[in-house]
């Protein structure tokens, strides 16, 4: 099962959140056929999605993960809730990059470095909140806490691995990210550096059936770590037939009168899960009735 946790050391040093996400991250995979690579980068964005929805207070408060950095795989987009709910695409799901000399997946080279990170928190006002990084590495990890000590003013660790499997499904999926807090005192920060410089590779953590809680206490061993929500996580696209016709709405009146007289049907697809929707005879000319109104 997909979960997330948040936590904390007893002495109040750093807050700690977790997630596996190796179903979640398969479940995109498959709604867009990707590619390891392309895997790899929007499974890191998915994961990161996910502890970074979970920081919001309500439960109707979005946040939406954007990186360009102007490589092959074009733009990731990924949006989440406090919920444990995440979906995302990237632009071109089909990029294909040789391995990097150390055989990991080239992801950095997919994304590029000559571009943005761009969040934004819909949190109920009137306007969202945005903020906006160059890209590092476009490695996403490295990319994301450079974007909270900036954006920010947040000392951030975060650790994002994908594992993909020979037939190029998700073998393992999962990430944590660690922030200090204000009253850390220097032998604690010390400790905590070492602890994050001696990590091995992230998705060996999660590639076994250990609880979070597990994989918290074996990476921080050195702290006493208090777990106090879990919550279960999964892809969830929220797209429906009425939210379709929304954009068929703001088509406009001409342009939907030209697709009405030229092809007398259109289909639209979820930029998310790519699920299929047609609209044709009395469905459309009820929709352009809707706009002459």
């Amino acid at each position: 099962m997909d979960y997330m946790i948040r936590a904390m050391d007893k002495k109040h040093t750093f807050r700690l959140f977790m997630v596996r996400a190796t179903n979640t991250v398969e479940e995109a995979r498959q709604h867009h056929n990707t590619t390891p690579t392309a895997s790899a980068a929007l499974g890191r964005t998915l994961i990161a999605g996910l502890m970074m929805g979970y920081m919001m207070k309500n439960e109707k408060d979005r946040l939406t993960i954007n990186i360009n950095g102007g490589g092959p795989i074009g733009t990731i987009l990924v949006v989440s809730d406090n919920s444990g709910h995440v979906k995302g695409y990237v632009g071109n799901p089909n990029v294909d990059l040789d391995l990097k000399e150390n055989g990991k997946l080239n992801v950095g080279g997919a994304v590029g470095t000559q571009g943005k990170l761009t969040v934004m928190m819909d949190i109920g006002l009137k306007e969202p909140y945005v903020g906006s990084t160059d890209l590092v590495t476009g490695e996403i990890g490295e990319d994301i806490a450079f974007y909270y000590y900036l954006s920010e003013q947040q000392n951030t660790a975060v650790a994002l691995g994908v594992l993909v499997d020979i037939d190029y499904s998700i073998k393992a999926a999962g990430g944590f990210m660690v922030q200090t807090l204000p009253f850390i005192e220097e032998e604690d920060l010390v400790k905590l550096e070492n602890t994050l410089n001696n990590l091995k590779s992230i998705s060996d953590y999660f590639n076994n059936e250990k609880d979070l809680e597990e994989i918290a206490k074996e990476i921080f061993s050195d702290f006493d770590i208090e777990v106090f929500d879990r919550i279960p996580v999964s892809f969830n696209c929220d797209c429906s037939e009425e939210r379709m016709e929304q954009a068929l709405i703001s088509l406009g009146k001409n342009e939907l009168k030209k697709i009405i007289e030229e092809d007398g049907k259109i289909e639209t697809v979820c930029h998310f899960c790519n699920k299929k929707y047609m609209f044709e005879g009395d469905k459309l000319k009820n929709i352009l009735k809707y706009i002459e109104e």
